[in-house]
């Protein structure tokens, strides 16, 4: 999915997409983004909405590896929390899942590897965790306000939270 979504879009309504893209995307797009209609034109919808349509006609085809760039540009944390459960189902039954993103909070909810780059140089490549953790300018704010603990994001704190004692 390039990072101009729109480019993607090409029938006359919100509908048409959908029902071409085959069984799920409809239901996928009412999660990502409630209350779109299918008579209005892609074209006429939000920077958000439009990223979202185009997320769930890619996801409902569950392909085998899957290239998404700035995916989470205009989604709401919901929406956001939606994205990051798809895309870890998809992984966790053996799809390559490859995001290009500056957004290091939604890397924190999904990615377990990390490779940072600056102009086209690898600047940083490994665990997740090792990676943005390591970086004020790389940690997601959880990270930088629980340093030097090793969490993330608020999910990874609740968790802790039950384990203990």
């Amino acid at each position: 999915m390039p990072q101009t979504a729109a480019d993607l879009l090409y029938l006359e309504s919100v509908g048409e997409e959908c029902a071409a893209a085959g069984a799920g995307a409809r239901e996928l797009l009412e999660q990502l983004a409630p209350g779109i209609e299918d008579r209005q034109h892609p074209r006429d919808l939000s920077e958000g909405q439009r990223l979202s349509l185009v997320l769930a006609i890619q996801l409902a085809a569950r392909p085998l590896v899957l290239l998404l760039d700035e995916p989470t540009r205009g989604l709401d944390y919901s929406a956001k929390a939606l994205l990051i459960r798809q895309l870890a189902e998809l992984a966790g039954d053996g799809h390559a899942v490859l995001v290009a993103t500056h957004d290091v909070e939604f890397v924190a909810g999904l990615a377990d590897r990390v490779v940072v780059l600056a102009d086209g140089d690898v600047i940083a490549d490994g665990p997740t965790a090792d990676v943005v953790a390591s970086s004020p300018i790389f940690a997601p704010q959880v990270a930088k306000v629980l340093a030097p603990q090793q969490f993330l994001t608020v999910q990874d704190v609740a968790d802790a939270m039950r384990s203990e004692p």
